[in-house]
């Protein structure tokens, strides 16, 4: 899992919320872990926007060229006012402050999870992804 705990402290880091981030964490890191884990892993995350109407941008932040942006409006409507709503419940965010953050950092940490320009395989993502992000919350936000 090294490729994956080097990108994943890369996110940390770019976040504001390396190894030293508290007890607590970064809200942003633990949002994003959930929304994946809610929509199968990274590959389903994407999956889900593009048929949401963010495919050229998620595709963008997979690829190695240039992060397509993506605005707090489109990222809203993606997601569905419902699982936005309780994603940000979970995690003690107004909505519309949610998706802003999203816009702002989904890109870099979808394009971090993927530095070789592609989705891992399905069980690598499900396997590798899943667990170690599950370890990175029970290490981070306990």
């Amino acid at each position: 899992m090294g490729l994956l705990d080097g990108a994943i402290g890369d996110v940390l880091n770019n976040l504001g919320g390396g190894a030293d981030a508290g007890s607590g964490g970064n809200p942003m890191l633990r949002m994003i872990m959930n929304l994946m884990q809610q929509n199968g892993g990274l590959g389903g995350l994407v999956d889900m926007l593009a048929r949401n109407g963010l495919g050229r941008q998620a595709a963008s932040w997979v690829g190695t060229g240039d992060n397509e942006p993506v605005t707090a409006d489109q990222l809203g409507q993606a997601l569905g006012s419902g699982p936005l709503g309780d994603l940000a419940a979970s995690v003690g965010m107004d909505p519309q402050a949610l998706s802003g953050n999203l816009a702002q950092y989904l890109p870099d940490v979808v394009n971090q999870l993927t530095p070789e320009g592609r989705l891992p395989d399905k069980a690598d993502s499900n396997d590798l992804l899943e667990n170690g992000l599950a370890a990175l919350a029970g290490k981070l936000f306990r």
